[in-house]
């Protein structure tokens, strides 16, 4: 479904991504893990379209997306959740998620969606008049994913979201992530949390200062002693 070749990326001098090169399947999790300033979430902002690599090639469906504006993207299917949730403060959460379903026409597939997120998330449901800024965290990370959920993604690219969490809600979080998944969603996952993100996801990458260093099914990355001692504590 998505292709990465050899992507390179620069911030002016600073050459934040070097060559990575990763692909993912129809139908899986895919998590990239690794320490903070890996090059995850600018990984993750390059398929986006919010940054242009210099060299490199990213493909979605067979097609060449690395010229394609940021909304025609996430028309194609590509939604992501940004780190820090970046939801509308201002505005309700019912506004909040048809703002995600804003390059949309189908009124009756928007209100199936919307029925969709609900059931995933009671608590929007709950709070869908109320204010975004004043949710709890858990709920303001809820609102994010249910948002990126109305333009009805393909691939949805999640980008730190256990991040602040208590563990009750990241455990939460997390099973929501495998449901989105068994409803037919592929998803990237960016997460610093590398049990959880192994735990759920079919394979996975490991980032060391923009390059990929390692990659396998998840479980065997779980297992081995050097991801071990890296990320997961042991």
């Amino acid at each position: 479904m998505l292709v990465l070749e050899d992507v390179n990326v620069y911030y002016g001098a600073i050459h934040a991504l070097k060559g990575v090169s990763l692909e993912v399947n129809e139908g899986e999790i895919v998590t990239l893990i690794g320490s903070n300033g890996a090059g995850k979430s600018t990984t993750l902002r390059s398929i986006s379209g919010l940054i242009r690599p210099k060299q490199g090639k990213i493909a979605f469906q067979g097609k060449d997306i690395n010229t394609i504006p940021p909304q025609e993207i996430v028309s194609m299917g590509i939604s992501q959740v940004p780190e820090g949730r970046r939801i509308f403060a201002n505005m309700t959460v019912l506004e909040n998620l048809e703002l995600g379903a804003f390059l949309r026409k189908d009124k009756d597939g928007i209100k199936k969606d919307m029925h969709y997120v609900y059931e995933l998330f009671p608590r929007l449901q709950e709070r869908r008049t109320q204010v975004a800024g004043t949710l709890s965290g858990g709920e303001q990370q809820m609102l994010a994913m249910g948002r990126a959920l109305m333009s009805r993604p393909k691939l949805l690219l999640l980008d730190e979201p256990s991040m602040g969490l208590a563990p009750i809600l990241v455990k939460q979080i997390f099973s929501i992530i495998q449901t989105i998944k068994e409803n037919g969603t592929t998803i990237l996952l960016v997460e610093q949390n590398a049990n959880m993100a192994l735990s759920i996801a079919d394979r996975a990458y490991v980032l060391e200062t923009g390059r990929i260093v390692l990659s396998g099914q998840a479980k065997e990355l779980a297992e081995s002693q050097e991801v071990r001692k890296a990320y997961l504590g042991g």
